[in-house]
């Protein structure tokens, strides 16, 4: 008796798992996935009355600065349409970077785009990753998104484009490619 079940239950369990990714392939289908390419300016001030970048902590003992293992920083950077200080605003950079190599020379960040504009007002970008702190252009992934970036995935190089040593004042170029519902 219990054979007899066992060759009922298999094709019944086999029929409902083939229904199952057959219903979710076509409802991946309808949902095609968007790009999208943009291309934004961070500005960054990693000293100074108007600071945007500040170390939160570190190793104790040690000294606190961005090529010291185990430092931490916290930023809130203006995100712009240009790459003058006074284009439009459009999001902020709003994370975390650690030196997280113990020879200094690698950062880890988590950071977290937010729009303020009318189109993407409310969205983020969810940036995570692992660079070389000496490199003029950095990889990270982009790890999710909310609002018009619901479920996104793709990456975003950042590009130094000034550094001024004297006002710690920095300009990266971010090119995002992003796959998002």
């Amino acid at each position: 008796m219990a054979q007899n079940i066992k060759h009922i239950t298999h094709p019944i369990v086999l029929a409902l798992i083939l229904a199952i990714f057959s219903y979710s392939s076509q409802a991946h289908d309808h949902r095609q996935l968007k790009e999208t390419n943009l291309t934004l300016y961070i500005h960054e001030f990693s000293g100074g009355p108007n600071a945007t970048a500040a170390i939160v902590t570190g190793i104790p003992g040690k000294v606190w600065s961005y090529p010291s293992f185990g430092t931490i920083f916290l930023i809130d950077d203006p995100i712009t349409t240009g790459l003058d200080m006074n284009s439009p605003e459009i999001a902020r950079g709003q994370g975390i970077y650690v030196t997280s190599s113990l020879d200094g020379g690698k950062a880890h960040a988590t950071v977290s785009v937010v729009f303020s504009d009318k189109k993407y007002n409310g969205s983020t970008l969810e940036i995570q990753g692992n660079s070389v702190q000496s490199s003029k252009i950095a990889e990270y992934a982009v790890v999710g998104g909310t609002g018009k970036f619901r479920f996104a995935t793709g990456f975003v190089t950042l590009e130094v484009l000034f550094y001024d040593p004297t006002t710690f004042y920095s300009v990266s170029r971010c090119n995002f490619i992003v796959l998002h519902h």
